[in-house]
């Protein structure tokens, strides 16, 4: 038995019968056999339609309230009808009508005059719409007219429909060509309607996230200097909060060209690596024209070829310890390149078509600096914001872990890394392998087809991840930490509990996306939208909303635990990255609420859980 697209009391947007517009109804109920949708317009007419007559209302944009029709009736006046002649009367030759071409022009003003009353897009929405929950006020059509007069004019067009059947002299070709008309009538207002579909609104400034325009300066001016004063703390014998602020270097101190052609050098070589024809390629999700853009999944190849070359400058002899003397230069020179690379990306957004900017762009310069402007920048094949998210921040994590296990050994005249230090090490090393190995995934995270690329995701994931995310192998380098077994093996257990519920919540999400009729994932149960997709209300993501958010900070616990108990400061990921998904949960929380409506409150129904009930 085919599945039904649209579920009862969803406010859609139905096709008038014998013509090519759009009314905003209410689906009463369907019919399983004979596959029609009964529908319930705003005057009260009940139809059935077909499915392929009915459209989710994100398919159309509103217009704005007050705005008058654009019927042609309304353009150019109001037309009396010709009265008919009487056979006795015969008419000049210069006036001579045929009996069709009359019938004709009775049927088009039939027609005018239902699109007056009607007044299609702009009929107030229902209770239950899905409108109310994007913030905007209902509209309100100036030209409503009572349910009486509505009838009247169907009416009319039903009779004159009838008489055109009884009593038409058109010949039969005439009748083929205007069917044929009416045809490429109906496909140009199809696609004049889907051109509208595709058009990128520039969000209202009360959506703006992160604070708005101050919020975002604060971030961008913060965290930078936040992050250099949490490395020089942990460079401290003592890094207690009692001794805050550390004792700040000179500016000159802190920039060398060399670093900064290392960072480069280091970018470049990952680069190189991701165009390698190695790796399948996959399309990511559907854009808002309709095009899919293809990538290539060789993250793991990189990672692996990068480990090789990491090998053999080990073996060659090359020292490594460099970088921890250097490491606060490296810092810096990351977050210039950073800060480059934001300015080229916003400067490139202003030459893009509108159909390639963002949905989270809001016309304002300074945030959409920050947000991104563009939603995939691309320099011939190679996607910019895609490389960025897993090759050079990410690898380079696993990089510095390894150069503070070596810094480690080195300064505390170790034989081998402690045990605290192989934990941290091989915790994080299987978080930045499985992400590599399951790159594909990435393509339906909120980054990918939501966020455009600017400083946020720039600094995310050039700078935040491999400085911050290596934060307890750098505070280990300094402050020792000795972890008994018994210990360790608890700490395993917490690790491969949180990665088991990751994985398993990842993968169970990316495989419905990816395909929601695998019958594999038959007996997952799901809650149909008005958008066409299905929301999982069993598995993993019936057990709490975002279980992989759980997995995560668990894993999150797990990396920071074997640094012991003496200072906080190593705690810091652990409060980072529960305020990281408070905020990402209020996101996701908020985007499905105006993005599904109703279907996302009976969602919410059947899974009350959250993960931070009480916080937001």
């Amino acid at each position: 038995m085919p599945s039904r697209k649209f579920a009862d009391g969803e406010v859609v947007r139905g096709r008038w019968p014998g013509s090519s517009l759009y009314y905003e109804v209410e689906i009463l109920s369907h019919d399983s056999t004979s596959q029609l949708y009964t529908v319930k317009y705003k005057d009260g007419t009940e139809l059935e339609l077909k499915e392929n007559d009915i459209k989710p209302l994100t398919s159309f944009r509103q217009r704005k309230s007050g705005s008058t029709s654009s019927s042609p009736s309304r353009r150019r006046g109001n037309r009396s009808r010709s009265r008919s002649r009487s056979p006795g009367r015969r008419p000049p030759k210069d006036a001579r009508r045929s009996a069709s071409a009359s019938h004709q022009a009775d049927i088009k003003e039939a027609r005018r005059e239902v699109e007056v009353k009607l007044t299609p897009l702009v009929l107030k929405p229902f209770g239950n719409s899905i409108s109310r929950y994007n913030g905007e006020p209902e509209h309100i059509e100036r030209n409503d007219v009572p349910h009486k007069n509505t009838q009247e004019k169907f009416n009319l067009l039903q009779e004159s429909s009838y008489i055109s059947t009884q009593y038409s002299l058109r010949p039969r070709r005439e009748e083929i060509r205007l069917k044929e008309m009416d045809s490429k009538e109906e496909k140009f207002v199809t696609k004049e309607l889907a051109v509208r579909t595709f058009e990128v609104t520039p969000i209202r400034a009360k959506d703006l996230e992160f604070g708005g325009v101050p919020g975002v300066l604060l971030i961008m001016f913060g965290l930078p200097v936040f992050l250099f004063l949490l490395l020089l703390m942990c460079k401290q014998k003592d890094p207690s909060l009692l001794n805050f602020p550390p004792p700040l270097p000179a500016l000159y101190e802190l920039w060398e060209t060399r670093v900064f052609g290392v960072c480069l050098l280091w970018f470049l070589i990952q680069a190189l690596f991701y165009l390698l024809p190695i790796g399948k390629v996959v399309e990511g999700t559907p854009l808002i024209d309709g095009r899919r853009l293809k990538y290539r999944l060789n993250g793991f190849y990189a990672f692996i070829l990068t480990s090789a070359i990491i090998g053999t400058c080990l073996f060659q002899g090359v020292e490594f310890h460099y970088v921890y003397r250097h490491f606060l230069q490296f810092t810096l020179a990351a977050t210039v390149f950073c800060v480059v690379l934001s300015v080229y990306l916003y400067m490139r957004s202003l030459k893009v078509p509108r159909k390639d900017l963002s949905p989270a762009s809001s016309g304002n310069a300074v945030y959409d600096f920050f947000i991104g402007r563009e939603l995939n920048p691309r320099i011939g094949t190679f996607d910019l914001k895609y490389f960025c998210e897993l090759r050079p921040g990410l690898i380079g994590w696993v990089v510095i872990n390894l150069v503070m296990l070596l810094a480690e050994m080195k300064i505390q005249s170790r034989a081998v890394p402690s045990l605290a230090m192989i934990l941290v090490n091989s915790f994080q090393l299987l978080y930045v392998v499985d992400a590599l190995w399951n790159e594909e995934a990435v393509l339906t995270t909120m980054d990918i087809i939501h966020d455009g690329f600017g400083f946020m995701l720039a600094f995310g994931d050039l700078v935040w991840v491999p400085f911050i995310y290596s934060f307890q192998a750098f505070y280990l380098v300094s402050h020792p930490n000795e972890v008994s077994w018994p210990m360790a093996s608890l700490m395993i257990v917490l690790k491969l509990c949180g990665y088991v519920i990751f994985r398993g919540a990842n993968s169970q999400k990316n495989a419905f996306r990816k395909n929601p009729s695998d019958p594999k994932l038959a007996h997952l149960k799901t809650i149909h939208t008005s958008t066409g997709k299905n929301l999982l209300v069993s598995g993993w993501w019936g057990f709490v909303r975002h279980p992989n958010y759980l997995g995560d900070l668990i894993m999150a616990l797990a990396w920071s635990l074997p640094c012991g108990f003496n200072h906080i400061l190593p705690y810091f990921y652990v409060v980072y990255f529960t305020m990281l998904l408070v905020h990402r949960e209020a996101r996701d929380e908020y985007q499905c609420k105006k993005k599904y409506g109703v279907a996302w409150e009976k969602y919410c129904q059947r899974v009350p859980y959250r993960i931070f009930p009480y916080i937001y």
